[in-house]
Parts: C-alpha cells; structure tokens; sequence
C-alpha cells in the first residue's frame, strides 16, 4: 500500500489545526473558570467604595475594635486603616489629624482612592502585628467596658508614642517594667519623634498663633492637655458640614488660598485648601466628638502660605448645647415629618447674618448657621451642623 506524500503533508495540517482549535478551547475554559488579577481588580472596582468599605469590614480581624475589641465596629482611622469602636474613635479624634484620622462606614461619604488606600494598609490583623509587636506584660489592652482612662492611655501609648513597635523601629529601649513606671523618659524619647515628623502633619503651630497664646503658655497647658485630652466621656458626635465662604478676606496680593479649622475642646479637624478664592465652596463633612462637659465649637479661617505661618482670616464660635438638646429629645421620636425644632436668633450681640434654624428633616437633628466672621475685616462662613447621640 503506498502513502502520497501530499496525504501526509494534509494528515499533519489537519492535526496542527486540531491541535490548535484544542488549546484555544482550553485557553478560553481557563480564562473563564480562573479570571486574571486585572478582571478581579475590575470586579472588586465595580461594586463600589461603599459595599467594598463593607466587604471589608467582614474580614475576621476587622469584625473587632482593633484596640478595644468591641464587636462590629462602626469608625475606621483612615491614616492608620484600622476599623474601631466609636469610644476608641473619640479618643483617636483627641490626638488630633496626623496622627489619626477618624472616618464613619456610614455616615462618611468614601471614594475608591480611600478605600484602596485602607486595603494597602492590611487591616486591624496587618496594622496591629506593627504596634503591638511589643506590648509589656504588665500592659493590659483595654476591653470594650474599660474606662476612659484605661482606653485613652493604651491608645496613646500604641499610636502616638509607639512604644509598642519592634525594638528595630521604636526609638525607646524595650520595656523592662522598671521602665515602664518612668513616664517621663518615655514623654522625653516621643517628643523627639515626633519633632523629626514633617512639617505638613502639624497643624498647630497656626493655631497656637491665631489665639495670641504666649509661648510659655502654650507650653504650659500643653503638658497638662496632652495627659487629659482623651480621657474625658464623650456624650455625641457632631458632623459638620463646611459649605461654602462669601467675600473672605484678601491675604495674599490680590486673593486668597483659604481653609477651614474646627476645634472642639482638644480634638481639631480642617478641611481641605482651595486655592486663589474668596467665594470657595468646600461641601467638605468633618466629624467631632461632643464632650460631656461641652465646649463652644471654634470656627477659624486659614489663608494656606507655603513657606510662612499661614495667615489668619477670621474666627467664631457656635454653642452646640442645644442642638444636642434637640438630639436628645428626638433620640426616640418616630415623627416622619419635618420640623422646626429651635432657632439660634441672630441679634446684634452674636456673629449670625440670619437665625439658626434648628429643624428634624428625616430622623436627622440639622441646624443650618450663616457666620460673620470675627476680628477681620470681612466675610462669611456658611456652615451645616448634625448631631448624633452616642447611643446612635
């Protein structure tokens, strides 16, 4: 029996292209029974900040207050991308923005940038194997029914002085116990630290300045608020709603680059700069906790300089005791409809341009304020206050 040469040539085309036509199907069974990471970054990219912030928060190390381990925590440190309880939030919030910078899962707005920037964080497993690689034995970690005191120290002492870092990585020595009872060279090796940080993460050299404080003064109170400034019983939130200013005050030649700091009690928060304008519009949500001894809410505007004190554009300040009243009341109210609740009444005596409604829109206890600004030559700041009871 004899085989052309042209049969074998068509023999083996025809198993070239099976061959073929067989791994392209595989090819395509694999991609679709195993997506590559760009398809699964595509996936997770589409469900939005919101239900990945979520996702999230479902992780067996999130599903705890990473300091105090109270369950399902609802307040996320965004610059340390830890999730924590909201007694652990408010003495976050007192050690002001650089060091934390506390956000709500709810009540916060998140974009996609934050979200990814809190997954490149690791989570409350990743970020506490960094600052408790070192706990001392005769430092217990705060429990959720632990005081104040308890939880504000050991929160301290993780975040702000980072004593409990790897020996490679904390300037301290490690902690025999005789050294631990010695607070004051620990206060010695932080302050050190912290002086190396960047300029950009303190805020309260402009502070300090705009309210005429000597520098032994400042000095002075700073020692004694640093050891109270989170210790004390917070009562309530307050969410602040920065709008918009009218006609600021020109700081630079001809313009301005403005921002907004608020201050309650030791806690400060600012949002962001808007460059070369005297009509800005911010829309920028800033949260606080409420004290138990509560404290007027200091309102300041900053003209932002790069290389001098930024310039001071006018101050005021807002009593939110009965905005909290409202909130109180209402706590449990099942009243849908809205509601003028109160007023704030502009009169010549206060730095209101109209009265401060307090109204109930939607179970929410809202108080829209117009200020003129103070000890400046012009302007107005307009500004949204929420306030949310504890227990909420």
């Amino acid at each position: 029996m004899e085989i052309s040469v042209d049969s074998i040539h068509n023999d083996g085309s025809d198993i070239k292209d099976v061959s073929g036509a067989g791994s392209s199907c595989l090819y395509d069974l694999l991609c679709s029974e195993m997506p590559t990471m760009e398809s699964q970054r595509e996936k997770w990219m589409a469900y939005g900040p919101q239900k990945r912030l979520e996702s999230l928060m479902c992780q067996a190390g999130n599903k705890l207050c990473a300091d105090c381990g109270a369950p399902e925590p609802k307040w996320v440190s965004y610059s340390l991308g830890v999730f924590i309880c909201i007694k652990c939030s408010g003495v976050h919030r007192s050690m002001g923005v650089h060091i934390s910078k506390v956000l709500s899962v709810k009540l916060d707005e998140w974009t996609n940038e934050q979200v990814d920037e809190l997954v490149k964080l690791g989570g409350n497993t990743v970020v506490n194997t960094k600052y408790e690689a070192c706990v001392p034995s005769y430092i217990r970690k705060p429990k959720p029914t632990s005081s104040n005191e308890e939880r504000s120290d050991f929160i301290r002492r993780k975040y702000e002085h980072l004593q409990f870092l790897h020996s490679d990585e904390n300037l301290s020595c490690p902690f025999p116990p005789s050294q631990g009872r010695h607070h004051h060279h620990h206060h010695h090796v932080d302050k050190k630290h912290y002086d190396k940080q960047p300029t950009k993460h303190r805020i309260g050299l402009a502070f300090r300045n705009s309210w005429g404080r000597k520098d032994c003064d400042h000095k002075h109170s700073k020692k004694s608020h640093h050891s109270l400034a989170g210790m004390v019983e917070f009562v309530g939130l307050i969410k602040v709603n920065v709008v918009k200013g009218t006609n600021l005050a020109v700081r630079d030649v001809r313009t301005s680059d403005p921002y907004v700091l608020l201050a309650l009690g030791h806690q400060s928060v600012k949002t962001r700069v808007i460059k070369n304008n005297l009509n800005p519009v911010w829309n920028e949500s800033l949260m606080l906790s409420i004290p138990e001894n509560i404290p007027p809410l200091k309102v300041i505007v900053y003209d932002k300089d790069t290389f001098t004190t930024d310039d001071f554009m006018g101050e005021a300040e807002i009593d939110i005791h009965p905005l909290l009243q409202a909130a109180k009341a209402c706590e449990k109210s099942t009243i849908n409809e809205s509601l003028q609740l109160g007023s704030w009444v502009a009169t010549g005596d206060n730095n209101l341009v109209r009265d401060g409604i307090i109204s109930l829109e939607e179970g929410r206890i809202r108080q829209f304020i117009s200020l003129k600004l103070q000890n400046v030559e012009r302007g107005v700041l307009e500004i949204e206050l929420e306030c949310l009871p504890l227990t909420q």
